[in-house]
């Protein structure tokens, strides 16, 4: 089996928000990742890349959700009309509430248009490459540097293929395998468009980044971290343990993203494994794949997060 150096990332993890308030409150915890040198960036023929120097708006609320919250109640509890409480959060299904997901609390003294038209933070996309598959499909990633001093969480990306006559064909949003990016790394937003046509050029845009709330977040650590690469390059067998040090809250779900390069530092591949819950003083194995749509496998970071 060859193997190949490793590049390792380590992303804090978040804590579960205790239940009734969303929030945590250890105020202790602070993100501080190890982290290796960021792949240098590359360019895709026929790949835009649409840059604008966007404002940050005022900070806004965060709430977590819990369990058996619904967007009426969310809405009421922040004494917020649910038709603002939506416009702020358009890539959240309003119907199927995910526990554990996100959400952008307006303020109530805002107007419902400012609502709808959050500005993300002014973080650069460092690379863009799609990769062709053979059932004609198209891989697109774009690489999400946080270069402010703070935590990034709700990364999503608008990517938009147009035809030779800068038609639309098709757009989706894209995320980040994890839902945070600790301070000076990055992670790579994807998505995955079927029946593409050869000719497809994509658009990338940043739709949100917002800065988090680090009080949430608690050092889980990766440890014994291994990456075999088969011998054609394509893939990668990933192992090795997640770390919950005793001083920190039990995690109820813990996250590892594997994201693999090729010699050019472009991304190929992303995979993420879910694991159960992770006792303070407790550790975690992990044993998953990571395939590459595009060249061969050079390198492999990893990141974690739990909460």
């Amino acid at each position: 089996m060859q193997k190949t150096p490793l590049l390792i990332l380590l992303i804090l993890a978040a804590c579960a928000s205790p239940a009734g308030n969303g929030t945590s409150s250890n105020t202790d915890a602070s993100l501080q990742p190890y982290l290796t040198q960021t792949p240098a960036a590359t360019s895709t023929p026929n790949v835009r890349i649409v840059v604008e120097t966007p404002v940050p708006t005022k900070t806004m609320q965060v709430y977590v959700i819990e369990s058996g919250d619904t967007v009426s109640e969310i809405a009421e509890k922040f004494k917020i009309p649910q038709a603002d409480l939506i416009a702020a959060n358009p890539d959240v299904n309003p119907n199927a509430l995910v526990i554990g997901a996100t959400l952008f609390i307006p303020d109530p003294s805002s107007s419902p248009a400012a609502a709808s038209t959050l500005t993300p933070m002014p973080v650069p996309v460092t690379q863009a490459a799609c990769h062709p598959t053979a059932d004609s499909g198209l891989w697109c990633f774009a690489l999400i540097q946080n270069n402010t001093a703070g935590l990034l969480e709700n990364i999503s990306a608008q990517i938009t293929l147009f035809d030779e006559d800068d038609n639309v064909i098709a757009s989706q949003t894209a995320f980040t395998p994890l839902d945070v990016i600790p301070a000076n790394s990055s992670l790579p937003v994807y998505v995955f468009f079927p029946n593409t046509p050869a000719n497809a050029k994509p658009q990338f845009q940043l739709l949100s980044a917002m800065q988090g709330n680090t009080s949430a977040y608690l050092p889980a650590r990766l440890s014994n971290t291994v990456a075999q690469i088969n011998w054609e390059g394509k893939s990668a067998r990933l192992s090795g343990q997640v770390y919950l040090p005793p001083e920190s809250k039990a995690a109820t779900q813990v996250w590892v993203a594997a994201i693999a390069y090729d010699k050019n530092g472009t991304v190929v591949g992303v995979r993420r494994w879910e694991g159960e819950g992770l006792q303070p003083g407790g550790s975690l194995n992990f044993d998953f794949s990571v395939s590459s749509v595009g060249g061969v496998i050079e390198a492999v970071d990893f990141a974690v997060q739990a909460r």
